[in-house]
């Protein structure tokens, strides 16, 4: 009997144990925004000086909402640790202002409570959760005061969002008068919010054109904002969220304006929370650097080709062995972009990467965005309504309308 009792008693802990490990299983998280990182270059470095022990206040869009948010944090690129003084995170009165709600206002943790934190070389970090109202599409003011400047920078030059930067303020100061300003964003890598049944986050991955040159500055008008906004537009799709990982100047197969595109691969599309589709857009860099400074032979350019659908292959085996759904958006037209000086070899490769990408049994499905913004007239120039006046970036407009050209339908599986 006193053993059947002690199997019963024993039983009857396990099953207390189980609820109980119910009652506190971790959420799921879902990522609502992030930007690609890099170490910045020329006018994008912050100045000597500049992050030494300053508060520094920056503004994002996310895409979708929650009752929680989790911040990653990176010094990916640092050479030593950076120690951050404190975190907060509050509503922003104006997406193009300094100027914080204060009573929205949260401090945030890391390791289950500490409100300062070191992140090691190279590494990116979670906060604790922290509860806070976000609201889909709307945006959060996230300020960092810094212990000491960072040894190598971390950045995402591109950000077409207002920074504000300033001295012996701490992270909750409401309004930050007289701070400098800047379009650039530093140590920022991505929100994440719990999980709402059925969710997933699209990754748009991508070069300038993806990170938004030609956007509005403040004005969340890229296509990935766009495609976003469709999103919480249809009932059944809302709880996908939109995450923008572009940069700009990005190549396929070298580094330059940060790292290659198949070297970024696995940081800013695999492991990023939630994903389950993930959008292509690059090469059109690759094609344009062929003209830039020099002529390329034919066996030259070839070879380019060849190595960039090569490289194209690679990411859709590595998305494939994560269950993630992969699309390829065709390269858009840039003849005429001075930069550049493209010619009509390059106009050739074109064709023939999107003749790649639009054949079956390659990408999952094909998004068709040079169809969308060339000119019919002429299919190796944008059309002029959708330029932004560079003759590579489409204007908002043209962001619009590629949003607006990709079939929801891809995301209903």
């Amino acid at each position: 009997m006193r053993v059947r009792s002690l199997f019963i008693s024993i039983a009857a802990l396990l099953s207390a144990l189980g609820s109980y490990a119910q009652i506190v299983k971790p959420p799921q998280w879902v990522g609502s925004w992030a930007a690609s990182q890099q170490i910045p270059t020329d006018m994008n470095i912050a100045p000597k000086g500049q992050l030494e022990a300053a508060t520094l206040r920056q503004i994002v869009h996310l895409s979708l909402g929650g009752e929680e948010i989790r911040l990653r944090l990176s010094n990916v690129f640092g050479t030593s640790s950076l120690g951050l003084m404190s975190v907060h995170v509050a509503r922003p009165v104006s997406a193009s202002g300094a100027v914080i709600d204060f009573a929205t206002d949260r401090v945030v943790t890391f390791d289950r409570g500490h409100t300062s934190v070191i992140i090691p070389s190279g590494a990116e970090y979670l906060s604790d959760p922290v509860p806070f109202h976000a609201a889909a599409l709307s945006d959060i003011a996230i300020t960092i005061t810094y212990d000491q400047e960072p040894a190598t920078q971390t950045a995402h030059p591109g950000s077409r969002s207002t920074s504000y930067v300033l001295h012996g303020v701490d992270a909750s100061t409401a309004e930050m008068e007289g701070a400098a300003h800047f379009d650039r964003w530093y140590q920022i890598a991505g929100v994440d919010v719990p999980a709402p049944t059925g969710a997933a986050s699209i990754v748009t991955f991508g070069d300038s054109i993806t990170d938004g040159h030609g956007a509005t500055t403040n004005g969340n008008d890229r296509w990935p904002d766009d495609l976003a906004v469709r999103l919480q537009s249809d009932p059944a799709l809302r709880n996908l969220g939109v995450l923008n990982a572009g940069l700009g100047g990005n190549r396929v197969l070298v580094d330059g304006s940060g790292p290659n595109a198949l070297a970024r691969f696995s940081r800013d599309v695999l492991v990023q929370p939630g994903a389950k589709y993930v959008v292509v857009f690059e090469g059109v860099n690759d094609l344009g650097m062929t003209a830039r400074l020099q002529e390329f032979s034919p066996r030259a350019h070839d070879a380019l080709v060849a190595s960039i659908l090569g490289a194209y292959q690679q990411m859709i085996d590595l998305a494939h062995d994560r269950g993630l759904r992969i699309y390829g958006a065709t390269i858009t037209p840039f003849l005429g972009f001075d930069f550049y000086h493209p010619n009509a070899a390059n106009e050739a490769d074109r064709q023939k990467i999107n003749a790649w990408i639009r054949a079956a049994g390659h990408f999952d499905a094909v998004i068709d965005f040079d169809k969308v913004i060339a000119d019919p007239a002429d299919p190796t120039r944008l059309l002029p309504k959708f330029d932004s006046g560079d003759h590579l970036h489409p204007s908002a407009s043209g962001f619009h309308a590629m949003a607006d050209s990709i079939s929801l339908d891809l995301f209903r599986r």
